[in-house]
């Protein structure tokens, strides 16, 4: 109870009825379901490599994860949301590459499968970005830093097709939109905005410095 009540006093659960909760845990799935699908299409042949190299990055998947947490009514549902949006769209991804194209690629999809399971435990927490304290400004700044350290890490980003090396720039700015979207989003006043910054600018640096995205995920990132 007593972590209950200092959770409080970092942000406040907004009323809802189960109504409501229902329709934002069903629109959540129905994402999960379009961008799965999205993802899966812009990776066939012809297609420019910018929407695959985006779709198969964990950056748009933080950004719109984060998005989901934060504007729920309460870290709960935050965290149902968030299980159900990556469920729902792997779901679809998978379902489509086994059904239609006779691949099981077993090796991603236990790797995705294992960011799927821990994305309620992120969303729960990510959902406190929208309150008050440190605690929140810390919340805040993780999923920039993500996208900060991922999007610095595009420079070695490996194309396929040589001639499609002068894409990179335009994958960097993708990330730098999404990047200023959470800024200006997720902040609620200007003076959060202004510590969050300095927070993920320094926690990229130091998972740039000690390459923590490619110890962690060993090279899967980025493969569908």
């Amino acid at each position: 109870m007593e972590i209950y009540h200092k959770l409080n006093q970092i942000r406040v659960q907004n009323k809802s009825n189960t109504k409501q909760k229902v329709f934002s845990i069903v629109s959540a799935m129905i994402i999960g379901a379009i961008l799965g699908l999205a993802a899966k299409l812009v990776d066939a042949p012809g297609i420019n490599p910018i929407f695959d190299n985006i779709g198969g990055r964990l950056g748009i998947w933080v950004f719109v994860a984060a998005l989901l947490s934060v504007f729920s009514y309460s870290p709960k549902i935050a965290a149902v949301k968030v299980f159900v949006f990556f469920g729902s769209m792997l779901t679809v991804y998978y379902a489509y590459t086994v059904l239609f194209l006779h691949f099981f690629p077993e090796r991603a999809i236990v790797f995705w499968g294992i960011c799927a399971v821990i994305s309620p435990v992120c969303a729960y927490i990510m959902w406190y970005a929208r309150g008050n304290g440190l605690f929140s400004h810390m919340v805040s700044a993780l999923p920039i830093t993500a996208l900060l350290s991922e999007g610095f890490e595009l420079r070695h980003a490996y194309l396929p097709i040589h001639t499609h090396y002068y894409l990179i720039p335009w994958l960097m700015g993708v990330y730098l939109m999404m990047i200023l979207v959470l800024l200006l989003i997720i902040p609620k006043n200007k003076m959060q905005f202004v510590v969050v910054l300095p927070i993920a600018l320094i926690l990229s640096f130091i998972m740039i410095y000690f390459n923590v995205l490619g110890r962690i995920f060993g090279g899967m990132n980025g493969v569908f």
